[in-house]
């Protein structure tokens, strides 16, 4: 399952993709907070709550074909919450009384044609991401590094999953054994210090930081090929080593440049109060 982010207008839509099935899973209740128009999280989960009673007293399928998966919430944690595919959601949006109902169909058809182009094209996804980057000012050095770091991470990601490791959780703790090691924080901390929460630490990472976060995942796996490295155990011995090796190059860097590598600055909107501008 690849877990990820998208946008609608200005609400965050959580999404898990389904790799064996080929299928987006969206967390309904971020879909119902666009239809009812609600900032607050609770809000929207109280009213999705009462509208699948009654759905359920109809006897309707779409909350059948509803399933629970573990997503990451505001407060960074994971929690079980109602997912349901494009297909069930656009049932679902006729349920809901809302000027967004149209503009939210119509979006869900989108995002479901998209992911069938990227399939057939895996070009057309690193186009797409390059040009939200650029919509967001970051600068064609940092797209370079951004993108560079992403295909280390994937390289990475392949490796674990052919050998013994389980996604989700287990990779989640070697990411994080592989950070703590060349930054000395963790990615929580890491996220602490940017100022963000549900958004993606590498998005607001600056130069130096995406280059020694690639650096460790590259150790981490050219150690772990070398050896051959199978299972947590084995494989949580090679992020060890490889963000080790990533600490001693940021610690020289440091220690010539005077300056820190890991920096409280991020890309949030300029509007945002959280927002310190990246250097």
């Amino acid at each position: 399952m690849k877990t990820d982010m998208t946008l609608f207008e200005e609400y965050q839509i959580r999404r898990v993709y389904d790799e064996d099935r080929e299928i987006w899973w969206f967390s309904v209740i971020d879909i119902v907070r666009v239809l009812t128009q609600q900032e607050d999280y609770q809000t929207a989960r109280k009213y999705w709550n009462k509208l699948k009673q009654r759905l359920k007293k109809e006897g309707s399928q779409s909350v059948t074909n509803c399933h629970r998966l573990k997503m990451t919430a505001a407060d960074g944690k994971k929690y079980l919450t109602d997912v349901a595919t494009a297909e069930t959601l656009l049932r679902l949006v006729q349920s809901v009384p809302s000027p967004k109902a149209e503009p939210i169909k119509l979006w869900l058809a989108k995002v479901g044609y998209e992911r069938m182009q990227e399939m057939a094209d895996p070009a057309i996804s690193l186009n797409r991401a390059r040009e939200t980057w650029q919509k967001h000012g970051r600068s064609e050095k940092w797209i370079q590094q951004r993108m560079t770091g992403q295909e280390s991470r994937n390289k990475l990601t392949d490796y674990w999953r052919s050998h013994e490791i389980k996604q989700g959780e287990e990779f989640a703790i070697l990411t994080n054994i592989i950070h703590q090691e060349w930054s000395g924080i963790n990615v929580k901390e890491h996220k602490k210090i940017k100022n963000l929460k549900s958004q993606n630490l590498r998005d607001h990472m600056n130069e130096a930081e995406l280059i020694f976060t690639a650096l460790a995942e590259l150790s981490t796996r050219q150690i772990a090929e070398s050896r051959e490295a199978a299972g947590f155990k084995e494989n949580k011995h090679a992020a060890k080593t490889g963000g080790n090796i990533a600490r001693k190059a940021r610690r020289e860097l440091e220690e010539k440049t005077g300056s820190k590598v890991v920096s409280s600055g991020n890309y949030l909107p300029p509007d945002d109060p959280k927002n310190k501008k990246m250097k």
